[in-house]
């Protein structure tokens, strides 16, 4: 785990939601003193500003104003935190870094796009950390989070789940799949998590188990899994009645907030160790 005290200059690539608002408060409290973000025109929260020393505006699918950003200003240190809008990623505008970047990739997926970008910050000097740093508070560990414990029925579907999801994240389907007494109601594709779970609910009604995982072998530096507040809104929707998350392998975004709403809710969370079900 790197030394977070010795990061004082921190350069974070910013997507939508609340993650990178809350890594960057986080980032401060824990002493960062320069913190510079790249945000995505309509996609990052323009609240980052108020998180944040500098904001630099780039278009979604422009590689090379993040790259010259970052070296001019002398960031050695970045992260990346938020989401991008799955729909969006077929109406970007590349620019030639990125048309390159795709160019050499065989197969196009998180991973290899993902990695490729590391490759190109560690190419002008910046060093692309794990996306938990700074947040590693919000990574609970086995155990429950919020409400009652599962049922004997949710139990073995938690079960079923955490094999199912290894498996689908590990080629890179998804990381969410939603059950109900024994039947697979969906596995989250392109869509995202909070589409998969409403399609869950429209065919399987209320009363389902939802699993979120991180694949086998994830590379820590991003797409981590996120829980915060928007989650556990589609899971009322779709009258969810558990949600399991990898224990230590994902962020909980204000846990007081998404204990008490889950509380109010009546749903059972947890957090699930998954070391056995990796192969």
């Amino acid at each position: 785990m790197p030394d977070t005290p010795s990061i004082t200059e921190l350069g974070i690539v910013a997507g939508k939601g609340d993650y990178p608002l809350l890594l960057a408060q986080s980032a401060r409290q824990q002493g960062v003193k320069r913190i510079v973000a790249v945000a995505f025109r309509h996609e990052t929260s323009r609240a980052i500003a108020r998180y944040v020393d500098e904001v630099h505006w780039v278009y979604l699918g422009q590689l090379q104003p993040i790259l010259d950003t970052f070296k001019s200003l002398g960031i050695s240190h970045a992260v990346m935190a938020g989401q991008i809008t799955p729909t969006n990623l077929f109406s970007l505008r590349f620019d030639r870094a990125t048309l390159a970047l795709l160019g050499r990739l065989r197969e196009r997926n998180a991973h290899t796009i993902f990695g490729a970008f590391c490759d190109e910050l560690k190419g002008v000097g910046v060093n692309l950390l794990p996306a938990y740093l700074f947040m590693e508070s919000a990574m609970p560990p086995p155990g429950p989070i919020a409400g009652r414990p599962p049922t004997a029925s949710e139990q073995a579907d938690i079960e079923l789940g955490l094999r199912v999801a290894k498996i689908t994240s590990g080629i890179e389907i998804g990381q969410t799949v939603v059950l109900k007494e024994g039947t697979i109601l969906a596995v989250e594709a392109f869509e995202g998590t909070d589409e998969a779970i409403s399609r869950a609910g429209r065919l399987g009604g209320r009363g389902a188990v939802v699993i979120k995982v991180a694949k086998q072998g994830h590379d820590m530096r991003f797409d981590i899994p996120v829980i915060g507040m928007r989650t556990l809104k589609s899971l009322r929707k779709a009258g969810i009645a558990v949600l399991a998350v990898e224990a230590r392998r994902t962020i909980l975004l204000e846990r007081d907030r998404l204990v008490a709403e889950a509380n109010r809710m009546g749903l059972c969370f947890l957090a699930v160790e998954t070391k056995h079900h990796e192969s």
